[in-house]
């Protein structure tokens, strides 16, 4: 299966995604705040990020624009237990402003296990469509 980064300051959340996701087969790696979750994205190959919006430090938003800079590729699932607001006079709306920022999909904390496995499946499919649809590059033909 595929192998998660949780970024995420809340270790109720790590720890509930993460048993989810290994149910599901999934390796999972977490890490508490935007600067170690770029740490591990450096030294190891992730093919899902799930990642809070709002984190102490280094914010979601600003990791989610370190992480296209380096690795363009990974898809990004945002997530954040702030309301959505209902009208613009209560503030913005962060969910959907990642989404339009880059992230794949956004979901609301608390959500329910089956939208984050169907979270999960949808962009790894996506994710596997346009890697197979991508040219291989320049590959040396022998002749």
């Amino acid at each position: 299966m595929a192998k998660i980064l949780i970024v995420d300051d809340d270790h109720a959340v790590q720890a509930t995604i993460k048993l989810l996701l290994e149910r599901a087969g999934h390796s999972v790696v977490v890490a508490g705040d935007g600067r170690k979750g770029l740490a591990i994205l450096e030294s190891e190959s992730f093919d899902l990020l799930f990642l809070d919006i709002f984190m102490p430090g280094m914010d979601g938003l600003e990791t989610m624009r370190l992480v296209h800079q380096r690795q363009p590729l990974i898809p990004i699932i945002v997530i954040s237990g702030k309301p959505i607001a209902a009208d613009s006079s209560s503030g913005p709306d962060f969910l959907n402003m990642a989404t339009k920022l880059g992230a794949v999909l956004s979901l609301q904390k608390p959500f329910k296990p089956a939208a984050l496995l169907e979270a999960v499946a949808s962009c790894l499919e996506t994710a596997k469509r346009s890697s197979s649809s991508r040219p291989a590059g320049n590959i040396a033909s022998g002749r």
